[in-house]
């Protein structure tokens, strides 16, 4: 397994591998044979930035067994998914801040993210595993409230589009099999959410292939593939979310109502 981050030190933007505390920067395209120096940066003298940047994120709506079933909906016949703003993106550690025209309820979410590494357009299931560069940890955040708000139209991209609520990261972890994994979400210090990945409706191969004959997915793109039970709101003045994901890695960050 190798794990990639992205950072700032001393002004300038890298990326590099990391392994426990030290990151040995790469020079070229991390999707495109990046390679490594003889440069190393302590993790604890960076500021970790979002691990890639998308074009886009797709975020998977009814996409497992167990919350479908809790809220009795049947098992989509085909993936259901929005597109989360880029402005939205927000990294390891940073604050998010609640909308100044909300007050409604806003939600966690954690979520597996899957990483594309070159250009995707209309491929078969069994060609996903060569397009797939990795996995990473996803806090999809939401205006709940602001779904429902209007009955001619449900406001998906809006709910999950404002600034800081598509956090991601903190790295990108290749050669991991997801659906062996398990994901928990911590916030303010209690266990929220603890699932299996294995409980997908549509596994990261069928994604892949199915988003690809809607459009390109280019490299650095992320899939996130939805979440399960235990989502609920941030209700405190100051929220920490802690979304952990075994053998990829623990992303943090701070909600602030």
């Amino acid at each position: 397994m190798t794990t990639w981050i992205r950072f700032e030190s001393g002004g300038a933007t890298n990326f590099g591998t990391f392994d426990g505390d030290k990151i040995t920067i790469h020079h070229g395209n991390m999707f495109d044979n990046p390679s490594a120096t003889s440069e190393t940066v302590a993790l604890a003298d960076v500021n970790v930035l979002t691990p890639c940047e998308p074009s886009k994120m797709l975020a998977l709506w009814n996409n497992y067994g167990m919350l479908a079933t809790k809220l009795e909906l049947t098992p989509p016949p085909e993936p259901l998914y929005f597109i989360k703003a880029n402005s939205s993106f927000a990294a390891q550690k940073e604050t998010v801040h609640r909308p100044k025209n909300y007050d409604g309820p806003v939600i966690f979410e954690g979520e597996l993210g899957v990483v594309i590494g070159k250009a995707t357009k209309e491929i078969s299931e069994e060609d996903a595993a060569d397009h797939i560069f990795g996995y990473t940890c996803i806090n999809d955040i939401t205006a709940a409230g602001i779904i429902p708000k209007d009955e001619t139209f449900a406001q998906w991209s809006r709910a999950k589009g404002y600034d800081g609520f598509g956090v991601f990261g903190p790295v990108i972890s290749t050669d991991v099999d997801p659906l062996e994994k398990n994901l928990t979400v911590v916030l303010n210090g209690d266990v929220r959410q603890d699932y299996p990945l294995s409980d997908m409706i549509f596994k990261p191969h069928q994604l892949v292939s199915l988003l690809s004959h809607d459009m390109t997915l280019l490299p650095g793109d992320v899939i996130c593939v939805g979440t399960n039970v235990g989502v609920g709101s941030m209700k405190l003045p100051s929220n920490d979310v802690a979304v952990t994901i075994d053998g990829i890695g623990t992303l943090e960050n701070v909600f602030k109502n």
